[in-house]
């Protein structure tokens, strides 16, 4: 399984925005899934975004229209572009991957702190 590391975060003003991105330690060409993750103040961590190995990419409720998630299988990273960020935002942001629909998603790391704050 590959190592991911999230970097990009940061403290950025309500309507600013915000490139998140997860270096991956090996190959992601041909995992299946990848997704990123979010962790606010006193919440569960949600699912945000997730793009599979075909490109099709799905978003949360919450940030559909406004985060963008992209994948350079050349380069193994995975992007997360947050435009229009709000307060709500806040959160750790995590990446991670799974090898089908029905596995478990990987390990953990420790994320990229985003603050959303004027």
């Amino acid at each position: 399984q590959v190592q991911l590391v999230e970097s990009g975060g940061g403290l950025v003003q309500p309507g600013g925005s915000l490139r998140l991105s997860c270096a991956a330690s090996g190959s992601i060409a041909g995992i299946y899934h990848m997704g990123w993750f979010r962790q606010g103040p006193g919440k569960e961590r949600e699912l945000v975004a997730t793009i599979l190995r075909i490109g099709t990419t799905s978003y949360a409720d919450a940030v559909m229209g406004r985060f963008t998630i992209s994948r350079d299988n050349a380069k193994n990273t995975v992007s997360l572009q947050m435009n229009s960020l709000k307060p709500e935002d806040t959160a750790v942001y995590y990446c991670n991957t799974r090898s089908s629909p029905y596995a478990t998603w990987g390990q953990w790391g420790q994320g990229t702190q985003v603050t959303v704050s004027s």
